[in-house]
């Protein structure tokens, strides 16, 4: 059952990274803002974890064992048990075609990670927050 809550109320973030040094040092900085984060490794993870929880954000890399990010917002984007959640995608792809399959998938924000700064990726995510708080 998924648990329901109010969008002002949810600080919980669903983290999917399997590189676990970057994984760690999001969820710290992403903790030191106040989030709470689930960090799971792989797409299937993420599906468990996202049946049990709703998010506020999901936070999530294309290169993963088991299934791929696009594959995990495929399921996401086909299964109505799941509520629209907003998805921030962190890559090492940057192909033109991968950032508009994301976006075409749901995306609301997709970053190179070669290109962005952890500070400037949680500036982003607080941003993406609050404008959808209001």
């Amino acid at each position: 059952m998924i648990e329901e809550r109010n969008d002002m109320e949810n600080n919980h973030i669903l983290l999917v990274e399997d590189e676990p040094l970057l994984a760690a040092l999001l969820k710290q900085r992403l903790e030191k803002e106040g989030f709470e984060v689930k960090s799971v490794s792989d797409g299937e993870e993420a599906l468990t974890a996202l049946r049990r929880e709703t998010p506020r954000l999901i936070l999530l890399d294309i290169i993963l064992p088991k299934m791929s990010g696009f594959e995990f917002m495929e399921h996401v984007k086909d299964d109505p048990q799941i509520p629209s959640i907003p998805i921030v995608i962190t890559s090492n792809l940057g192909q033109e075609t991968d950032i508009e399959r994301g976006r075409k998938l749901g995306a609301v924000g997709y970053f190179v990670k070669a290109r962005i700064s952890i500070e400037e990726l949680i500036n982003e995510i607080k941003g993406y927050l609050e404008k959808r708080a209001s």
